[in-house]
């Protein structure tokens, strides 16, 4: 489709677009009474609505704050795909993916803010590797929790 507004070409917008329809092929595995389930979908919303309210603002200081929330909303999801992985809704495999996706657009939102502030300074923005925990040190002290409290 071609693009109509501005912030549709950006290519920030446009992976976050993919990073909630990824979102939403697999949200339907989760409770939607679930907290992870309301927060994963406002969370990866959010990412999108504020590039674009972020794009439409006519200083840089105004379209930075934007581009901001729409990269905590991005590190947001990939916390809550963790949250998902460790209540057991999804597989750790399924969160990378998803990681991986986040971490495109969190680089794109750090680029997008750097040219409009080129004197910020940002912090080092990690692989998506470097993101992921280890499931199986999670797994582990969650079953050696549940067998403490039943030992008690």
């Amino acid at each position: 489709m071609e693009p109509v507004f501005d912030h549709e070409k950006l290519v920030a917008y446009q992976n976050s677009l993919k990073f909630i329809e990824w979102t939403e092929s697999f949200l339907s595995n989760i409770p939607k009474q679930s907290s992870v389930h309301n927060q994963l979908e406002r969370a990866s919303t959010s990412i999108t609505l504020n590039i674009a309210e972020g794009n439409a603002k006519w200083s840089k200081r105004d379209r930075c704050r934007y581009f901001d929330i729409a990269h905590g909303s991005a590190v947001e999801c990939a916390a809550a795909l963790d949250v998902a992985v460790g209540r057991g809704f999804i597989d750790s495999r399924i969160a990378h993916e998803g990681k991986t996706i986040a971490v495109a657009v969190v680089r794109l939102l750090v680029g997008l803010i750097k040219s409009n502030l080129p004197d910020r300074t940002y912090g080092r923005v990690q692989d998506a590797t470097e993101y992921e925990p280890n499931y199986d040190e999670l797994r582990e002290a969650q079953l050696n929790q549940r067998g403490e409290k039943e030992n008690d």
